[in-house]
């Protein structure tokens, strides 16, 4: 879609209807914080830190592989787990061996978060968990707002991981009058209709989608026209947005597709 500085808010708080199905980005096959590390990775050249200054990653003109950033939550969960065990050195044979992956592929993908390892001593805990973070851009908070206060949004909205991982919501969205001021997990949920002032005050790059796959074009539409710079995709259509907006997509249905299909193949080699 191409945005037109003529359209007004209310323009686009039409009754949500279905739109054509775009393909301006390719879709997500995990859906896990993961995925809000590439999203994090990929905007960071937009993110204010608390102070009002930019957040700029390690190198903020290069692009890095989906996989070794999909990568990154797994190695901090392992890191966190070893630190907490009390070791206060790592290599990448620990940590390949805890995920059953390969050291080469742990050394390349911990080399792009700029951290330069000892010789058969490895890296230091602590200072390795830091590297991760500052590339993933977790060290500094990221405000997000999300549209579509129904179960799951209300479920994401009341999970402590995000804010751990550097994603913190500070208010839901919403056209049913029933859910608006309306407190949820202490954050108050406002009519869509508020989010471009709302947007344009607070600065807010992150918007996290859960809303009706019908109405998620018009939804997405909304967050472009206020400023959101990053979307996370929490619903099963593909979204039109201008090449500058980062779109991550969880796609729910096709990690439960892979679940079921393993379970079967699983169940019928034990046959």
């Amino acid at each position: 879609m191409a945005t037109d500085s003529r359209l007004q808010p209310e323009a686009l708080l039409a009754p949500m209807t279905a739109s054509p199905a775009g393909t301006a980005h390719a879709p997500s096959a995990r859906p896990s914080l993961a995925g809000l590390g590439q999203a994090f990775v990929s905007c960071q050249k937009w993110s204010h830190d608390r102070t009002g200054g930019i957040a700029m990653p390690f190198d903020a003109t290069r692009s890095y592989p989906l996989a070794s950033v999909r990568r990154m939550p797994q190695y901090l969960r392992v890191l966190r787990q070893m630190k907490a065990a009390g070791r206060s050195v790592v290599s990448c044979t620990h940590i390949a061996d805890a995920l059953q992956l390969g050291a080469v592929q742990v050394r390349k993908d911990l080399a792009m978060t700029g951290i330069v390892g000892k010789p058969k001593v490895g890296y230091a805990t602590n200072e390795l968990i830091d590297s991760i973070e500052n590339f993933l851009g977790w060290k500094n908070t990221h405000d997000a707002f999300l549209v579509g206060v129904g179960s799951l949004g209300r479920a994401l909205m009341g999970y402590p991981g995000l804010e751990e991982s550097g994603l913190r919501i500070v208010a839901g969205f919403d056209v049913d009058p029933a859910k608006i001021g309306a407190q949820v997990h202490g954050r108050e949920v406002f009519h869509l209709d508020r989010m471009y002032d709302l947007c344009q005050r607070m600065h807010v790059l992150i918007g996290i989608l859960t809303v009706p796959a019908a109405a998620a074009q018009d939804a997405a539409n909304m967050m472009v026209f206020a400023g959101i710079k990053a979307i996370w995709n929490y619903t099963p259509a593909p979204l039109e947005v201008p090449p500058s907006v980062v779109v991550e997509d969880v796609r729910l249905t096709a990690s439960l597709a892979v679940l079921t299909s393993r379970l079967r193949q699983s169940l019928s080699i034990a046959e």
